[in-house]
């Protein structure tokens, strides 16, 4: 059986397809044997696949958004949709069974900086009619940074990834 190397840039339930696609044995009955890893913080799957160590890497789209903005072609090309939604949730510092998007204008919210995860954050404000220059942004950094900023008492609002949100949930910190 033919080995095949897959890489995750971020290890989530959201990506649960390709997840599933390894363990139900999706692939070993097309003949190949899965073997997966996380890439190191900081690094993209992608250096995985240009450098040949990994044969298939997940990652967002936003992983082409550098050498485009510079003019560049991108090495490697997306090819497969994993699901359809973006997959971070927005999680509120106190309880609001009647929350509205228009409650973030004027609002701190700890926020990603950057890549997919900023511009899928600015299109469902636009989406909800809001202005995101009106939210005061804190952008800490990375999953682990953007968590400990919330939990550290930044922010009335979190845009985070599973299993965060639900942690935060789960931990009374969140709602």
């Amino acid at each position: 059986m033919a080995k095949i190397n897959i890489q995750f840039t971020l290890f989530s339930a959201f990506y649960s397809p390709l997840i599933s696609t390894m363990s139900v044995g999706f692939l070993k009955d097309e003949g190949l044997d899965p073997e997966w890893s996380i890439s190191p913080p900081g690094t993209s799957a992608i250096a995985a696949l240009e450098d040949g160590s990994v044969h298939v890497a997940q990652s967002a789209l936003s992983q082409g958004f550098g050498p485009l903005s510079r003019g560049e072609k991108p090495k490697t090309v997306h090819f497969a949709q994993v699901n359809e939604m973006d997959g971070f949730f927005l999680t509120a510092r106190e309880p609001d069974p009647d929350f509205t998007w228009d409650k973030l204008e004027g609002a701190d919210a700890v926020l990603f900086g950057g890549g997919q995860p900023l511009a899928m954050f600015k299109y469902a404000c636009h989406k909800a009619g809001i202005d995101y220059d009106k939210i005061k942004a804190i952008n800490p950094g990375g999953a682990g940074n953007v968590d400990k900023a919330f939990r550290d008492g930044a922010g009335q609002y979190v845009q985070q990834q599973g299993p965060f949100p639900q942690q935060l949930e789960a931990d009374g910190i969140g709602h």
